[in-house]
């Protein structure tokens, strides 16, 4: 190499190879410490409804939003004792998204790094609620909309395939 080549792609190289970690990696890092730390936590867990809900009050004064956990479905191959091949759409193989719909500007977030400070809770954080039901219910038809507008339109998934809410949040 030259002294006049572009390093900027081996930087670039070299931080994601020896890199810091990212925030998603932090904070499946916390999730795997909370588990740890409270070996109870995955069996409460996974005895929870398969939606929750919640609320509480928003970092900012004044400032409403509602954030929403869906499982996005994906069409998997499935072989049959025939020998023939089945497609079916599940959820369980599929990922996790996340959506903040922001009531001042009617804005979607979808980045976690976005999102995460605003809906980080701890067992001492007080449940809060303002936000008229009717209100959370248009919201959440306006994410499941923007769901099948945006990502089941781009896998092509039939009729009748739907994400499957895990969790929501109401920030007021």
């Amino acid at each position: 190499m030259r002294p006049d080549d572009d390093y900027d792609d081996l930087k670039e190289f070299n931080h994601d190879y020896e890199g810091d970690t990212s925030v998603l990696e932090k904070m499946h890092l916390e999730y795997q410490k909370l588990l740890k730390q409270n070996p109870d936590l995955e069996a409460h867990l996974n005895s929870l409804p398969k939606k929750v809900f919640t609320g509480k009050q928003h970092p900012k004064q004044s400032s409403k939003a509602v954030f929403f956990c869906y499982q996005l479905p994906v069409e998997q191959k499935k072989s049959n004792p025939d020998g023939t091949e089945e497609r079916e759409w599940t959820t369980d193989s599929g990922y996790t998204q996340w959506y903040l719909y922001n009531l001042e500007n009617e804005e979607v977030v979808t980045e976690p790094t976005d999102i995460i400070d605003l809906i980080s809770s701890t067992p001492e954080t007080t449940r809060f609620r303002s936000i008229k039901n009717e209100t959370l219910s248009e919201i959440r038809q306006i994410i499941e909309k923007r769901i099948k507008d945006s990502y089941l339109k781009k896998v092509q998934a039939p009729i009748g395939v739907k994400a499957n809410l895990k969790a929501w949040m109401e920030l007021s």
